[in-house]
């Protein structure tokens, strides 16, 4: 990739100078080494030309990063010293981005810096639930334990998040088709069949007037219809993007029927999970709360277990405090309050998102079995209907001739 850089030379000179590099920080690395000082880097844009910027893509495949740990536990497992490990990792990653931030890390490292402070210098590609396990596994001298504790937590959330996936996966094919064959219909075979009906010398059905009469304003008017759905897209997209809108709109997914449960036994699950993790590798539980509240997908349920944790910084036990912001389930507040009694809390929050693992994908199941056939029949009716009120005027000509 490009990069248009503004330089300072050991004279006093200030330069700009484009140069090819894999990376943002693999490039400043490689200047600063020649003795110049760096001033600005900025993406050179779309087949060079600066006015067409393109965004980068600052992310990494979830996979290579679960590898890269899993590799990483090995080696220090085997007694290999951290530089050293890193050293041969990074020599063998593929991803141009995540071979540059290792790389950096691994100077940074090589250089005094604890590892997870080196990671966390590139906070916005990482997830603060592994910087967290970083810092614990350093403080407990168990690096190596909390990096497989991680993996663990990482294939069990992934493997959660697929399978919801998966299940609503084949209702939105279904929508999609739907809309798709409607489209068709009105935009293609009504405007076939509005010209043979001008031949008629009869006042044709209210049903059929409708479909015809829509037909002819949406393909007049498709452009500015499907501007107004790329706005409304766009704009929505925009709204969306503000955290407290955001989390507006997470609390609103919360109250629809069926997916809302679905999505609190799931955001649950996450909270559970992620503070179970943090909690093995020896992180206190108001630090542990701070960092799953900011892994939680659900931005309203993370707003409230911020609101928990400050509870618990000032005294409150987190079971009560959970009980008095009323977003949680019963289950959850339940399991969490015995495992503060009896001291195994960590357990306890593993069994939570256990719990809630299979409720979700019982959930699906249940809603999946029930949409399906729903989607199928409600389409039908639609199509049915398109198609009965389009040869209606034809069955009335039939009977008048007969």
């Amino acid at each position: 990739m490009e990069y248009r850089c503004r330089l300072g030379t050991p004279s006093g000179d200030i330069v700009e100078e484009v140069h090819v590099a894999e990376s943002e920080t693999r490039l400043r690395r490689e200047l600063e080494e020649k003795g110049v000082y760096v001033l600005s880097v900025k993406a050179r844009g779309f087949a060079g030309l600066p006015g067409f910027a393109m965004p980068r893509r600052r992310k990494l495949s979830a996979r290579e990063f679960t590898v890269f740990n899993q590799e990483l536990a090995t080696l220090l497992k085997a007694g290999m010293p951290l530089v050293q490990s890193l050293d041969i990792l990074r020599r063998r990653v593929e991803h141009p981005l995540f071979r540059g931030v290792l790389d950096d890390v691994y100077e940074q490292v090589k250089a005094g810096t604890a590892l997870s402070d080196a990671f966390d210098a590139h906070g916005d590609l990482f997830p603060g639930v592994y910087t967290a396990s970083l810092v614990a596994g350093e403080k407990s001298g168990s690096l190596e334990q909390v990096l497989r504790r991680y993996v663990a937590y990482v294939k069990v959330v992934g493997a959660v998040r697929r399978k919801t996936l998966s299940a609503l996966l084949y209702p939105a094919v279904l929508v999609v088709l739907s809309f798709v064959v409607v489209a068709i219909i009105v935009l293609r075979v009504v405007p076939a069949f509005a010209g043979f009906y001008e031949t008629f010398d009869r006042e044709l059905p209210l049903a059929t007037r409708v479909i015809v009469g829509a037909s002819l304003v949406v393909g007049k008017w498709w452009p500015v219809i499907l501007s107004a759905l790329v706005i409304a897209v766009v704009g929505t997209w925009t709204w969306a993007r503000s955290p407290a809108n955001r989390a507006r709109l997470h609390r609103l997914l919360l109250a629809v029927p069926v997916l809302g449960a679905v999505a609190q036994k799931f955001g649950t699950s996450q909270m559970a999970r992620t503070l179970a993790t943090l909690l093995g590798g020896g992180l206190p539980l108001v630090n542990a709360i701070s960092v799953a509240a900011r892994a939680i997908g659900n931005r309203h349920l993370a707003a409230e277990l911020e609101i928990v944790g400050l509870r618990v910084r000032e005294g409150q036990a987190m079971a009560a405090a959970m009980l008095d912001r009323r977003v949680f389930p019963d289950v959850a507040v339940k399991m969490v309050e015995v495992g503060e009694s009896t001291g195994a809390l960590q357990e306890m929050l593993n069994s939570v998102a256990d719990f809630y693992d299979e409720e979700i994908e019982t959930n699906l199941a249940r809603f999946v079995a029930v949409v399906e056939p729903a989607l199928l029949v409600i389409m039908g009716v639609i199509i049915a209907a398109l198609l009965l009120a389009l040869y209606l005027p034809v069955f009335q000509l039939s009977s008048v001739v007969r």
